[in-house]
């Protein structure tokens, strides 16, 4: 025993205790104030998240929706949860938050009237991926990269005119009450469509009000462009200043 303590060199072990890891610098109240390593994972995994979000609103959401504020709040969505999923080191925390952000949509999307289905599908969207790109720092760069790129091409497909018409419906309050009779249709229509100069395809009588000789008629069209407006399901004039 005492034969081992003699072989033992401070020197050595000294040496051997300041070894660092490969691209870690010195430290500071025992935080690495550098990771080059790490560094780089997270500059490329938030630059591939931030593209792939990019591509999605840009090309996809934004010559629709024309929404800029909701522009604002995807893009900065993507960024904020793609950080807040990266960076958290416990996995337990990870799953925790995910469960948390989506308990916050559903809220969200229940109890605000003012946000479209579309939209609110827009941003279901960037949060998923945001958080597969977070969460998947085990997956390969090609699975991670097919991953996104399904996202891409399901939502080109589903926007894209080529596989699906597309329609939009407007609200109208209708005053000519001896039209929106089921025998009197097409005559309807073709008063709708002179009217309102939309491609009508199809109409659908709602509330009655037989006092004021009105009806509220949701009218099917195919939009110019195929281009649609949030303004259109708008009624009220107070929910028109709210926007």
């Amino acid at each position: 025993m005492e034969e081992e303590f003699m072989d033992f060199d401070p020197s050595i072990a000294e040496e051997f205790g300041n070894m660092q890891p490969a691209g870690l610098s010195d430290t500071f109240l025992g935080v690495p104030l550098i990771d080059t390593q790490s560094l780089y994972m997270l500059l490329l995994r938030f630059a591939f998240n931030f593209l792939v979000s990019f591509i999605i609103i840009q090309f996809f959401y934004y010559p629709k929706g024309k929404r800029r504020d909701f522009y604002f709040t995807f893009m900065l969505f993507s960024v904020t949860i793609f950080l807040l999923i990266y960076l958290l080191g416990s996995v337990k925390m990870q799953i925790g938050l995910v469960l948390g952000l989506f308990a916050i949509f559903g809220i969200i999307r229940y109890r605000t009237e003012q946000i479209s289905i579309r939209e609110m599908t827009y941003l279901f969207v960037i949060m998923g991926l945001s958080v597969i790109n977070g969460l998947a720092t085990t997956a390969s760069y090609t699975e991670l990269i097919i991953s996104n790129a399904f996202f891409v091409l399901v939502i080109w497909a589903l926007e894209s005119r080529f596989f699906f018409k597309q329609y939009a419906t407007k609200l109208v309050l209708y005053e000519k009450i001896d039209l929106i009779v089921p025998e009197k249709e097409k005559e309807l229509i073709e008063d709708l469509k002179k009217r309102t100069g939309l491609d009508i395809r199809k109409v659908q009588v709602g509330h009655i009000d037989f006092l004021r000789d009105v009806a509220y008629i949701k009218v099917v069209y195919s939009p110019k462009d195929g281009l649609t407006n949030d303004i259109d399901q708008i009624t009220k004039e107070k929910e028109y200043t709210q926007e």
